[in-house]
């Protein structure tokens, strides 16, 4: 509930009187001020230039005399004790029950007053699109949708066929048609 007012306040959505509301509760409580300052500096960065590319890191590994002599004699060790982990993990989750997963709302928001329609699309959805609405005239658009928990990728989809990763979510990965997709974890 909170996050929903502090970014209704954000994308200027609140009346005069909700606005004054937040005003005095940002005033007098202070976990909601520090969630409203964050979620203000993250605003800062999705209205800010979009980082397209990370160069490569190149890591020099040097080999030494007793790593090069005694490598070929750990990989079996290491075989046959990384098997051994995999088979008690295996074990273990087929012994265990399984929980039940909770759906937990999540709220996508991005900043694009250039575009007349936006969509979402990710493991969450079985990659089909769904349009997300147009807030006000602000340029906002967003969707919340109940999230299974657990590791989800996804991406926009602007005018149809523009892929547009979002720009708060650091964790990303290529994906197959020369794209990035958002990874983000849900939890309840």
């Amino acid at each position: 509930m909170m996050n929903d007012m502090i970014s209704m306040f954000i994308d200027n959505e609140l009346s005069i009187d909700d606005k004054i509301e937040f005003v005095e509760k940002m005033h007098y409580d202070k976990a909601f001020k520090e969630e409203s300052v964050e979620l203000l500096n993250q605003e800062r960065v999705i209205r800010s230039e979009v980082v397209d590319h990370v160069p490569p890191v190149k890591l020099k590994v040097s080999k030494g005399f007793f790593s090069s002599l005694f490598a070929p004699l750990l990989r079996p060790v290491g075989l046959v004790a990384s098997s051994a982990v995999a088979g008690a993990l295996i074990m273990l989750f087929f012994s265990m029950p399984s929980q039940v997963r909770t759906a937990v709302p999540h709220r996508f928001v991005i900043y694009r007053p250039d575009v007349i329609r936006a969509e979402i699309t990710g493991s969450f959805t079985e990659w089909k699109k769904i349009p997300m609405k147009r807030t006000g005239s602000t340029g906002y658009w967003e969707i919340t949708l109940n999230l299974p928990q657990g590791e989800h990728r996804f991406t926009y989809i602007l005018e149809g066929q523009e892929r547009f990763a979002d720009p708060t979510v650091p964790t990303r990965e290529r994906d197959d048609f020369g794209g990035e997709n958002s990874i983000i974890l849900v939890e309840s």
